[in-house]
């Protein structure tokens, strides 16, 4: 049987698969020949990431297809329901990038109460004219230890995040509406670990009580984060969106920093992906990655090996 890997898998999910005897396709075909190429070469399974997207003319249209897979955790790019109506199965990876993901959240926070997103545009620029006037420009940064990470989605992701934050000395409050309790457990370089029980709140506790902010949702027909969130919040707090492009209002959000109700936003998403806003991409208070969460070598592995154990369950 034949796999089309059309955003690409990691070697390790290659391996596996072929070892098994599946024959592993990793072009990548345009979206619009999809369908032409899949029942061409009679592809059983179609693995996508966020690139491709798995609609109705595919799936009506392509008899070979026996299983679609998605490398990630949100499954917006597939219509999942209707794939699985006709006798699809459908399968991602939830757990295997949250490391890599909650990471991310703390490279954009460390980086943001550090200014170094800014201090990184600039010092090139006048790095050996402004030294003095930069070094005054960025002396006023904020430790994270001490403070409250408010945590909005508190699944996989916003565990594995909330286990770093612990790790800092944060103090961590969450909001979900599908969750009352987790229990975080905390592991140490040398085998110990610490278990740390989460009680989840009401959303507006979260916005009023949290310094900065981290988003771990799917995404939403509503701003999950908009202007009434924003007015609730501390005058001076961040926000970390790495989960999907339109949980936050990007107006609303600009409109926030520029009147320094918020002090910064570290976005790896953003509402109109691959084309954000200029508006969002040239403010000095927004830190910027190209949607890298899960972009890791560690977490492609997991992915790869996780999508090839699942297929091969399910196919033999």
């Amino acid at each position: 049987m034949k796999v089309l890997a059309n955003d690409g898998v990691s070697q390790s999910g290659i391996d596996a698969l072929e070892n098994k005897g599946f024959e592993v396709l990793t072009t990548t075909v345009a979206q619009d020949q999809l369908v032409n190429y899949i029942n061409e070469n009679e592809i059983s399974v179609l693995l996508v990431r966020s690139a491709t997207k798995v609609r109705t003319d595919i799936i009506d249209n392509c008899p070979s297809l026996k299983i679609i897979g998605r490398g990630g955790v949100g499954m917006d790019n597939i219509d999942v329901a209707y794939a699985r109506e006709k006798g699809l199965h459908v399968i991602n990876t939830p757990a295997a990038s949250s490391g890599s993901v909650a990471e991310l959240v703390f490279a954009h926070l460390y980086g943001s109460v550090r200014f170094l997103h800014d201090a990184n545009r600039n010092m090139p620029l006048e790095g050996d004219s402004k030294f003095k006037n930069l070094k005054k420009a960025y002396a006023g940064g904020t430790e994270l230890r001490g403070k409250t990470l408010g945590v909005i989605g508190i699944g996989r992701i916003g565990q594995a995040t909330a286990k770093i934050a612990i790790g800092v000395g944060m103090n961590v409050i969450a909001y979900d509406p599908y969750i009352e309790e987790v229990e975080i457990p905390v592991e140490f370089f040398d085998g110990q670990s610490l278990t740390f029980k989460i009680k989840t709140v009401s959303k507006e506790e979260v916005l009023k009580k949290a310094d900065f902010f981290t988003l771990h949702v799917p995404a939403q027909k509503e701003y999950v984060i908009g202007k009434p969130e924003i007015e609730q919040m501390k005058d001076g707090a961040g926000i970390i969106n790495a989960a999907r492009g339109g949980v936050v209002d990007e107006v609303a959000l600009v409109d926030a920093l520029e009147k320094e109700k918020l002090s910064f936003a570290g976005l790896d998403v953003f509402e109109n992906e691959p084309s954000p806003a200029i508006k969002v991409l040239m403010n000095t208070k927004v830190s910027l990655t190209p949607h890298i969460g899960a972009a890791t070598g560690e977490a492609q592995d997991r992915i790869g090996q996780e999508l090839a154990d699942q297929i091969i369950t399910i196919l033999q």
